[in-house]
């Protein structure tokens, strides 16, 4: 019994297979320019077939093992196939068609994220990345965020930010500094005016005992005399580092000093040694002139 393969190369089989395709029409070729197209259904049917080759190569370009040169003459060979059909897409809305470019897909990231990159690699605006070669080297960098980098602030970007409330003059905006100083600032001022009122007494009696030429009581003196007592004591503390700054400045001589009579012998023995030097040295020009003359020397 003959094989399948053997029954289609029979000459009977070989014959009904060329009369079948005598019988077709001859096939179509798209045309290469989409202008050369008169009418619209053919431009939609040129459209569909460039869609399904697009589709094709898309899912052989999720592959990840067929290379890096074959994912990258896939990506431009789908790319190529994405702008011949905006050709036709156009061309079929110049014949009065849909709009098919209105909802054409968007280009995404790994993670399915739509991003714009209108030029990433330099080869045309538009140009996109399919499937695994959106993880060839040189492309993943193009789909990944770069890091946001915390830039360091200016001497002029921190004052921009102070207002009077960084001072501290809002603070008595919101009533809560209000309520917490209020009774603790009427406890001081009547503590203060009480003390002034005792002073003021105080004075008034020891005026009386001074007038009438009594002697006050010890603890009216003490009170009156509070403010003297500090002027005095002020006054000895600052003649004390009057007394140190001038120590500090005396000067400390380590060694004897000689007095005047020590001071007039050294004086009177410079002056002899001066005229002792004078006279050699007049006593020598003579003897030196006398040897000249004896040695009839001249200038």
């Amino acid at each position: 019994m003959a094989r399948n393969e053997e029954k289609a190369q029979s000459m009977l089989n070989r014959f009904v297979t060329m009369k079948a395709e005598e019988k077709k029409k001859p096939k179509e070729r798209r045309p290469f320019l989409a202008s050369e197209c008169r009418d619209l259904s053919d431009a939609d049917k040129w459209r569909q077939q460039i869609m399904r080759e697009i589709g094709r190569k898309v899912a052989e370009i999720q592959n990840e093992g067929l290379g890096e040169h074959r994912l990258r003459d896939l990506n431009d060979e789908i790319n190529k196939l994405i702008r011949e059909k905006v050709h036709w897409e156009r061309r079929i809305v110049e014949l009065g068609g849909p709009n098919y470019s209105r909802y054409s897909a968007k280009m995404t990231d790994l993670e399915g994220n739509i991003v714009d990159v209108p030029n990433p690699s330099g080869r045309g605006p538009g140009y996109r990345y399919f499937g695994a070669a959106k993880k060839l080297p040189g492309v993943k960098e193009l789909f990944e965020k770069p890091p946001e980098l915390r830039k360091r602030r200016s001497r002029y970007d921190i004052y921009k930010r102070i207002d009077a409330s960084y001072y501290g003059y809002r603070d008595d905006e919101d009533g809560v500094l209000e309520k917490v100083e209020g009774p603790a600032e009427e406890r001081m001022r009547a503590e203060a005016v009480a003390e002034w009122m005792r002073m003021e007494e105080i004075k008034k009696e020891a005026r009386k005992a001074v007038k009438s030429g009594e002697v006050a009581e010890v603890g009216a003196a003490k009170g009156i005399l509070f403010e003297e007592e500090e002027d005095v004591v002020e006054e000895e503390r600052r003649e004390k580092e009057l007394e140190e700054k001038e120590k500090e400045k005396e000067f400390v001589v380590h060694v004897p000093l000689p007095d005047e009579k020590e001071i007039e012998r050294m004086v009177l023995e410079k002056k002899k040694m001066e005229l002792l030097s004078k006279y050699a040295s007049e006593d020598l020009l003579e003897e030196q002139v006398e040897a000249k003359a004896m040695l009839n020397i001249q200038r």
